[in-house]
């Protein structure tokens, strides 16, 4: 590349160089001609002065050349850096370009990226919301691409979900989950041929409802409903029972496989029942603040019966409306064994397949041998003491002499069943099993019992 002043320094010393030979050519002719006349007239040493002159114009054309190269060198090396600083200028340039034209394409790939991985993300943490149970979350669509169409097909199945939950939540109320969850898992729960296998039953009832609620308004009839029920159904759904339904203030629960494992239902049952229980005295307190009374005529109490064995399970009902229940004669004898409470003013009665069933957590004492109404077989009851290890040393006095008691009614000694039994009475003076004894041995003796008399209390009523 030349510039226009290169060009001028170019033609400068092309001009030097003519004239350097035009000088030195017309010195040159000059001196040539002055030493063919010296020759001719043999004028020697004038003819070698002349070619002295000659040598000398030759030294000094030489001086002229090599001072005209050094002038051409310095003008090419003045251009070479003027050339090489602009290609060094030209590169800076370049590169200055390259990496700003780089930092605007990635910028602009960010966005673009940004704008298609952003709605992706967002669906991405979406799913693990959905899959941690939180549906609380939905996705803004801001684009009508694929990505946008696919966001707002999330948006509508979380709402589908959502809704879902609510109905899911809402018929929790009337079906236990557990019933729907387990028909989901194993289908041959529902089957309508139903199934036989060994379950463990409980019934629980509200003592003197009837007579309370002949004083209550219907609206407050209701609370006291919705309240015992809360209060009673909170242990059995904590120990794992199926609440089955709800006849009036009755409950009916159930444990057994596929729900719990078979060798832990009675125990279930049986902690189940010793927090309704405990639950007594906190019933007794809110019942009548739901009321907004400072006390109700009488005072509340349950009545429970838990039996285990065989029962028919399966989804039972019409083409209109089926029920996953169970039935049989376990199913009779706990809800016999609930009313026999009353019988024997106890709590709760526990038939002798539940406590062989259990696995020493329980403290237990025999009440009677009995046939239940409705039962053919005669077997041992049993009332539930508390937890295993809490017993004071007063409930286990009272189980011993009450024990002794009973065994001597059943040989039909009178005088030291009532002896036994009213040792009892004295640490527990209210102990409805001995006061029910005591009220039979006094019959006995004035209408012995039948020669063959087994011991074994045949109940004619419910």
């Amino acid at each position: 590349m030349t510039t226009p002043s290169d060009n001028a320094a170019l033609a400068r010393i092309d001009d030097r160089i003519e004239n350097a030979l035009e000088e030195t050519r017309k010195q040159l002719s000059e001196e040539s001609a002055r030493l063919l006349r010296l020759l001719d007239v043999k004028n020697f040493a004038e003819a070698r002065q002349s070619m002295e002159r000659v040598d000398a114009l030759r030294d000094e054309f030489t001086e002229k050349i090599n001072a005209i190269r050094a002038d051409m060198l310095r003008q090419v090396y003045a251009s070479s850096s003027v050339v090489i600083g602009n290609q060094r200028h030209t590169v800076v340039i370049s590169a200055i370009v390259t990496a700003l034209a780089a930092l605007i394409g990635l910028g602009f790939a960010l966005i673009v990226s940004s704008g298609i991985t952003r709605p992706v993300r967002q669906l991405l943490e979406g799913t693990r919301e959905i899959e941690a149970g939180r549906l609380d979350r939905s996705i803004s669509v801001s684009t009508a691409d694929e990505i946008g169409q696919l966001s707002a097909a999330f948006n509508r199945m979380v709402e589908r979900l959502r809704r879902n939950e609510r109905i899911r939540e809402t018929f929790g109320r009337y079906f236990d989950p557990k019933i729907v969850e387990g028909m989901i898992d194993n289908p041959a729960i529902s089957a309508t041929q139903g199934q036989r296998c060994v379950m463990t039953v409980l019934f629980c009832d509200m003592k003197g409802f009837s007579a309370l609620s002949e004083g209550v308004t219907p609206q407050g009839l209701v609370k006291i409903i919705n309240g015992y029920l809360s209060t009673m159904s909170s242990p059995i759904r904590s120990h794992r029972g199926i609440i089955d339904k709800y006849v009036g203030d009755a409950i009916m629960a159930y444990w057994g496989p596929p729900f719990v494992e078979a060798d832990e239902q009675a125990d279930r049952a049986c902690l189940a029942a010793i927090d309704m229980i405990e639950n007594v005295a906190t019933m007794r307190k809110t019942l009548p603040e739901l009321l907004d009374v400072r006390s109700i005529p009488m005072e509340c109490d349950i009545r429970l019966g838990i039996a285990t064995g065989e029962v028919l399970a399966g989804s039972i009902g019409s083409e209109f409306m089926m029920s996953y229940t169970v039935m049989g004669e376990t199913v009779n004898l706990a809800s016999r064994l609930e009313a026999a409470n009353k019988e024997y003013g106890t709590r709760s009665l526990v038939s002798e397949a539940t406590i062989a069933a259990l696995k020493s957590t329980i403290e237990t004492r025999e009440i009677d041998r009995l046939i239940a109404l409705g039962q053919t077989r005669p077997q041992a009851v049993f009332e539930i003491m508390g937890k295993t290890g809490v017993l004071t040393a007063a409930q286990t006095t009272l189980r011993d002499r009450y024990s002794e008691g009973l065994s001597a009614y059943r040989a039909q000694r009178w005088e030291d069943a009532r002896n036994s039994l009213r040792a009892a009475l004295q640490i527990a003076p209210n102990d409805g099993p001995s006061l029910a004894l005591l009220k039979r041995i006094e019959d006995f003796q004035t209408s012995p019992p039948a020669s063959n008399w087994d011991g074994v209390w045949h109940m004619d009523h419910k």
